[in-house]
C-alpha cells in the first residue's frame, strides 16, 4: 500500500509506558490534530459494571437529538478520489448500495420473518473484487480449514495431512476455521468496526491531540489516557497471559485451537508448567517442548482457551476481575473520559446497540492492537456484550485486508458488509474488497450513522 499506514492502536508495548508518560507529555503542544476523534467510555444500563459498583451519575452531553447535515461537497471530492466507491454518510444515505442487487434466500428451516427477508433485495458483490484468501503463517498454518476446496481432498492429501502434522515446528498444526454459529447463514448485513478513535477514544488521549483538537485541558486528558493504558495491561498480564503471550500474538482467538487436546484446566498451574512465550529461554527443560513443537503449542491453545473462559465470564461485569479499588477507579476513570471526550462512547454504542438488535446483522470488531490488549480494552471500556470474542479480530501482523479476506471467508459473499472506521487502512482494504465505507472522523458522523440505521439505509 503506497499510502502511510496508521500508527497501530493503542495499547503499545508496556515496557514503553514510562517513556509514552514522559513523551506525552513534552509534546502534547507539537501534536497534529489529524490523528485525533473524541471518544466517550459510558456506563450504559445495557453494560453494568458489577453489582458492587455503584451507577455513574455522570451527565454527558446527549447527541442524539442532534440532526446532522450530510455536506456534499465532501462527497464530491471523495467521489473524484474514488470514482467507483460507495462512501457512506454522504447525500443523505441513498446512494449507499447499489441499484442492481440480488434476492436474499430464506433459510430452508427459517419458519420466520420469510416475507420480510424474501422481498428485500441487497447488492451482489463483483466476482473480481474478492481477493482470494491469503495462508497466514503463524504458530499455526493457514486457513485449509475454510477453504472450499476442502471437501475435494483426495486420500493422498489426507495423508500428508496427517504426516505434515506429526512434524513439529511452528506450522505445525492448521488453523482452526473461525467459530461460527448457526445464526450466521441467516446474516444479511456484517459491520465491521474499528476501535480506536472509531468507538472509543483512546491513542488521542495519550498523544494528546483530542486535548488540542478540542480545547480540552492537555493535562487531563494525557492523564487519563495513561490511567486507562495502566489498567488495560495490568488486566492483560494478570488475568489474560499478555506475559506470556506478548510474542505468540494471534489474529483470532480460536487460531491456535486445533493443538487443544481438550484437558481439563480445573488443576492445571499455569505458573508452573514451564510455558515461555519468547524465544530467548533457550536453558529451559525438555518438559517444556521446542518453541513451535507440539508440547508449547499445546500450552499456548491451553492460555488462549483461557482467555476465551475469562472474557465470555465477565464481559459483562469486568469489575470482578479488579479489588474494589481498582473498581471505582475504572468507574471514576471512565466516567472522567466520557465528560472530555463529550459522549463519544455513548454515541457509538446507540449504533452498535441497534445493529446487536437485528436478527440478521452482526458486528465485527477489527483493531490494529494485538489481540490480548484489545480484549482487556473492550473489557475495560465497557463493549464485551457487544462483541462477543470470536467476533474480535487483531490486524496488528496481518494488516486489515487480510482480515477482511478472512471474515468473507467466514460469512460469505453473499451478505452486505459495512466497514465503519476512522483510518486510511480500513478505507483502502474496503474499497479493495468493494464495500461501503462511513468514515468517523467526528461526534456528527457518528450521529449520522445512527440516524442511517434509524432510517435502515443501512
Amino acid at each position: 500500500m503506497e499510502e502511510p499506514q496508521d500508527l497501530p492502536e493503542q495499547p503499545v508495548k508496556k515496557a514503553k509506558m514510562q517513556e509514552s508518560r514522559e513523551q506525552s507529555l513534552s509534546h502534547v503542544s507539537n501534536t497534529e490534530v489529524s490523528d485525533q476523534k473524541p471518544e466517550s467510555s459510558s456506563l450504559g444500563p445495557n453494560l453494568p459494571m458489577s453489582s458492587e459498583t455503584s451507577t455513574t451519575n455522570a451527565s454527558p452531553v446527549s447527541t442524539s437529538s442532534t440532526v446532522v447535515n450530510i455536506s456534499t461537497s465532501a462527497v464530491a471530492s471523495i467521489s473524484q478520489e474514488y470514482p467507483t466507491y460507495t462512501i457512506l454518510g454522504q447525500s443523505q444515505y441513498q446512494p449507499c448500495y447499489p441499484s442492481s442487487g440480488f434476492g436474499v434466500v430464506t433459510p430452508a428451516d427459517s419458519n420466520t420473518d420469510s416475507t420480510a427477508l424474501a422481498t428485500t433485495t441487497y447488492p451482489t458483490e463483483k466476482p473480481n473484487a474478492m481477493v482470494p484468501t491469503r495462508t497466514v503463517q503463524r504458530h499455526s498454518s493457514g486457513d485449509a480449514s475454510t477453504s472450499p476446496s476442502l471437501s475435494k481432498a483426495t486420500a493422498s492429501k489426507d495423508l500428508d495431512e496427517q504426516t505434515r502434522k506429526n512434524i513439529p515446528g511452528r506450522n505445525r498444526g492448521k488453523r482452526k476455521a473461525d467459530t461460527t454459529s448457526s445464526q450466521d447463514s441467516e446474516l444479511e448485513r456484517v459491520f465491521l468496526w474499528d476501535l480506536d478513535e472509531t468507538i472509543i477514544i483512546f491513542h488521542s488521549l495519550l498523544t494528546g491531540s483530542y486535548a488540542q483538537k478540542y480545547g480540552k485541558d492537555p493535562t487531563l486528558v494525557i492523564g487519563s489516557g495513561l490511567s486507562m493504558e495502566e489498567m488495560i495491561f495490568e488486566v492483560a498480564d494478570t488475568h489474560l497471559f499478555f506475559n506470556d503471550l506478548e510474542e505468540c500474538d494471534q489474529v483470532h482467538i480460536d487460531d491456535v485451537a486445533s493443538d487443544d487436546n481438550g484437558q481439563d484446566l480445573s488443576n492445571y498451574n499455569f505458573s508452573t508448567d514451564g510455558f515461555s512465550g519468547s524465544g530467548s529461554n533457550a536453558n529451559h527443560s525438555s518438559s517444556v517442548g521446542v518453541q513451535g513443537g507440539v508440547d508449547w503449542m499445546r500450552k499456548l491453545a491451553f492460555r488462549y482457551r483461557r482467555v476465551r473462559e475469562i472474557y465470555d465470564k465477565y464481559k459483562s461485569n469486568v469489575g470482578g476481575l479488579l479489588s474494589p479499588q481498582k473498581r471505582e477507579a475504572l468507574q471514576r476513570l471512565r466516567t472522567d473520559i466520557e465528560v472530555l471526550t463529550d459522549s463519544w462512547l455513548e454515541t457509538a454504542l446507540k449504533s452498535l446497540l441497534l445493529i446487536q438488535s437485528r436478527k440478521n446483522c452482526v458486528n465485527i470488531l477489527i483493531t490494529t492492537t494485538q489481540l490480548v490488549p484489545a480484549l482487556a480494552k473492550v473489557l475495560l471500556y465497557g463493549l464485551g456484550e457487544v462483541f462477543p470474542i470470536e467476533n474480535i479480530y487483531s490486524a496488528t501482523k496481518i494488516g486489515k485486508e487480510s482480515c477482511f479476506e478472512r471474515i468473507v471467508s467466514r460469512f460469505g459473499k453473499k451478505v452486505t458488509y459495512v466497514v465503519i472506521g476512522d483510518g486510511r487502512d480500513e478505507e483502502v482494504a474496503a474499497k479493495q474488497h468493494n464495500m461501503p465505507f462511513w468514515r468517523i472522523t467526528n461526534h456528527a458522523d457518528l450521529v449520522s450513522l445512527h440516524q442511517a440505521l434509524e432510517l435502515d439505509f443501512l
